[in-house]
């Protein structure tokens, strides 16, 4: 079949049943620049585009079967990493990431939702950063999750930011995208830091427009470019002139 030799991008995350976030915002995202997904659920959830009311994780095994049954299937040419909600289920998804460790992953580490509901259980922090994060080309963090990450408080500044990614390389990442969303001024920069280069920074003007699941757009469109070939710095620009440009046209819709 021709739809096998098609690059796709293996989509691993919760469902979002208000479609704000979650898979329905990756899937979207994804097949708007063209590349064509694949799934494996790590949870079901039940929310409004305010509130999260129910939390259903999927089991371990389960969630290393569908992707595997996913990279049998299709040619992945890329992994886009979401809610795992628990421990069992990010070490499940490690094992696969090593299995196949030539697909680049991104992982944007959901920690809470929008509203402030926990996304990710008690404990599991570590495990992310740990065992998960080093076998990811790239992770998404904003500021709040940055901070979680490395047990600190929110930074303050761009400087106070850097620092703390650094912190995030030193345990073992790859490269680190901090996500200037949550931050204030005229300006949204996202900083790019990986081992022994400057920080590229991606800047473009603040909207006052907001929209949930801009991370997950963000990062899925980074890893639809890296499922086109482009090298990450590429893939990251024009991953952040895509979601600039949806919340532009929302902000003047």
């Amino acid at each position: 079949m021709a739809l096998r030799r098609e690059p796709h991008v293996l989509v691993v995350g919760g469902s979002d049943s208000s479609g704000g976030a979650g898979l329905a915002r990756d899937v979207e995202t994804i097949s708007s620049i063209g590349v064509r997904t694949c799934l494996a659920v790590t949870a079901v959830t039940v929310q409004t585009h305010d509130t999260v009311r129910e939390i259903h994780p999927s089991q371990p095994d389960l969630v290393a079967d569908q992707m595997r049954a996913a990279l049998q299937a299709n040619k992945v040419a890329a992994i886009k990493i979401g809610m795992l909600a628990t421990e069992h289920i990010i070490a499940a998804v490690a094992v696969v990431l090593r299995e196949n460790p030539r697909i680049p992953a991104v992982l944007d580490p959901v920690l809470a939702s929008t509203s402030g509901r926990t996304l990710l259980e008690a404990g599991a922090v570590d495990a992310m950063k740990g065992d998960l994060m080093p076998l990811c080309r790239l992770a998404t963090p904003n500021l709040i999750e940055l901070a979680l990450l490395i047990g600190a408080e929110q930074a303050v500044d761009e400087d106070d930011a850097v620092w703390q990614g650094q912190e995030l390389l030193a345990a073992g990442a790859q490269a680190i995208l901090i996500k200037g969303g949550h931050a204030v001024g005229p300006r949204s920069t996202d900083s790019l830091l990986r081992h022994g280069q400057e920080p590229i920074l991606f800047d473009t003007p603040r909207l006052k427009a907001s929209m949930r699941g801009t991370g997950c757009m963000l990062a899925s469109a980074i890893a639809a470019h890296l499922a086109n070939a482009s090298p990450l710095e590429d893939s990251v620009r024009k991953g952040k002139r895509f979601v600039f440009e949806r919340l532009q046209k929302q902000w003047l819709s």
